[in-house]
């Protein structure tokens, strides 16, 4: 792993590099370098160009992960509830590793520059092409007991949209319970796994993937529209910069919402609901709800009226449609 990690450093800047130069930086042979050139084609999905008289090069660019410059970008207060920032070069799935290791401290973040087995909700794929993208996961500790934790998860999403927003990526909205949309289409996904004892205390794996730079060649089984920074901005952040971003919101957010609960962030959710006074479909396990969604209340439950009376949703194995051909029939 380690060889692959330098042949693909040096390549990362796009540049031409002879397969002399390459096994006198890497101390191994040029027959040893075509060789690691191979398995980064196969362990990766990476596309390296060969030119005869010119050598190797990666069709593009790649920005990796620095946790230096990462941690320097921090605020102080951000800095300061930072226990651990761990960069992986490849990870089945950062939640999982997490989940694994009950021994980490709160604050503790993993970043993977590849995925293998990524995880959305409902146990849908993650797509997670090589230093492409942004998936990471976040340990936070509560005292409280994970019901008083349903609202968590509007609340990181929110905090991400805010993120993006002070990055000047503008037009976002949010999906219930944490999708971030653009124009329809799939922008980030939060996974949250809960660890603890019924009535204690509990960790919370906060697990978030953005689409950056997402290759069309990954995205072909993606099953949803989806999108990405480079479309959306034309020119996105640099990957180290939207890490840095994102923990300076995320990291305070999570001692927040212990404090206070949704309060801080409801505003905010209701300024860029995507589908509140829309008509939708929530599918449930036994059955599927028509009706009118109308915002979430102060515990981040989904509000429906239904059958002109309104209901309330938790979060869960539930998925939200948008059900534009009953618009015509639904009223509140």
């Amino acid at each position: 792993m380690q060889s692959l990690r330098n042949i693909l450093s040096l390549l990362a800047d796009g540049r031409f590099h002879s397969g002399t130069a390459l096994a006198s930086r890497l101390g191994i042979s040029r027959t040893a370098v075509w060789k690691q050139i191979q398995r980064v084609s196969e362990q990766y999905n990476i596309p390296v160009q060969a030119v005869q008289g010119r050598g190797y090069r990666l069709p593009a660019s790649l920005e990796l992960l620095d946790a230096d410059v990462i941690i320097e970008g921090l605020s102080p207060p951000a800095r300061a509830l930072l226990e651990r920032l761990q960069i992986e070069w490849s990870l089945e799935s950062t939640n999982q590793w997490l989940m694994q290791s009950p021994d980490l401290p709160c604050g503790t973040v993993v970043v993977a520059e590849h995925q293998t087995r990524g995880r959305g909700r409902r146990g849908r794929e993650w797509v997670s092409p090589f230093a492409t993208n942004l998936t990471f996961s976040l340990l936070g500790c509560f005292d409280g007991v994970p019901s008083n934790l349903a609202g968590l998860s509007p609340a990181v999403a929110v905090s991400i949209v805010r993120a993006l927003n002070g990055l000047g990526v503008k037009g976002l909205g949010l999906k219930w319970p944490n999708d971030i949309q653009w124009q329809g289409k799939k922008l980030c996904g939060i996974l949250l796994e809960m660890q603890g004892e019924a009535g204690g205390p509990c960790r919370v794996v906060c697990g978030i993937g953005l689409n950056v730079s997402m290759p069309r060649d990954a995205a072909e089984d993606i099953e949803q529209p989806w999108t990405d920074l480079q479309r959306i901005t034309g020119r996105p952040p640099s990957r180290n910069q939207l890490l840095t971003a994102l923990l300076d919101e995320l990291l305070p957010a999570l001692t927040r919402y212990e404090q206070e609960g949704l309060q801080p962030f409801l505003s905010d959710w209701q300024r860029w609901d995507a589908v509140a006074g829309k008509p939708v479909q929530l599918l449930l396990p036994q059955r599927t709800v028509q009706g009118r969604a109308i915002g979430i209340d102060a515990q981040g439950n989904l509000l429906i009226v239904h059958a002109g009376r309104q209901e309330t949703y938790s979060s869960g194995e539930i998925s939200l449609r948008m059900d534009t051909e009953q618009d015509h029939a639904i009223t509140d």
